[in-house]
């Protein structure tokens, strides 16, 4: 029958053997880790109880990854693996699983930014915006950008990642599961948070 998911098996807490009354059954299996590598997307299927399916992925190269305070989620490449809370084991095989932090391309957020709002960012030290050729937008659509500009905010952590074209963000899906690999991308107190834990490592 292969792995089960029960505890039958075991002692007690207190050390006593547990009396087996009967043998394994097959809504108790379990099956191997999914371990889902970074690489060109390749996703099996498992049929499981009641002809439920689920959708087990072997190797994922990008997801849909939401910046939360700026209400926007674009696809985008998932690069590497930075810290995992249960296993550094993970983070050395690069193996993608909900809650690891990982490193995405930060292209497509930082192009809506700088679209929706009309403004450079990720511009490093001493580096000023390069003289463009100046787009002529009509007084309708400069009024709307002065106006979303006034409530604008930026953190500086964000806007450094930028200038490097990468963004720490979180898995919030279940990649051996659903065969996605979403999340979201980490602000404020949860990525300074982070940012301690991985500089310990």
């Amino acid at each position: 029958m292969g792995i089960t998911r029960t505890g039958r098996m075991k002692r007690r807490e207190t050390g006593g053997r547990r009396a087996q009354f009967r043998k394994k059954r097959k809504f108790e299996n379990g099956r191997p880790a999914a371990m889902t590598k970074i690489g060109e997307k390749r996703v099996a299927t498992v049929r499981c109880r009641g002809g439920n399916l689920k959708f087990r992925a072997l190797r994922l190269e990008s997801g849909n990854f939401s910046w939360g305070t700026e209400v926007c989620t674009r696809k985008v490449r998932v690069l590497d693996v930075s810290y995992n809370a249960s296993n550094n084991e993970l983070v050395r095989t690069k193996t993608l699983v909900k809650g690891a932090i990982v490193v995405v391309d930060a292209h497509p957020f930082k192009e809506w930014y700088e679209s929706h709002y009309g403004v450079k960012v990720g511009l490093k030290k001493g580096q000023t915006a390069a003289a463009e050729e100046e787009v002529k937008k009509s007084d309708h659509v400069q009024r709307k950008l002065a106006a979303r500009q006034k409530h604008r905010t930026l953190e500086p952590a964000l806007d450094h990642q930028f200038a490097s074209g990468r963004l720490y963000a979180k898995i919030t899906s279940r990649p051996g599961q659903s065969g996605r690999c979403d999340g979201y991308i980490l602000e404020g107190p949860e990525l300074a948070f982070y940012q301690k834990m991985m500089g310990k490592k």
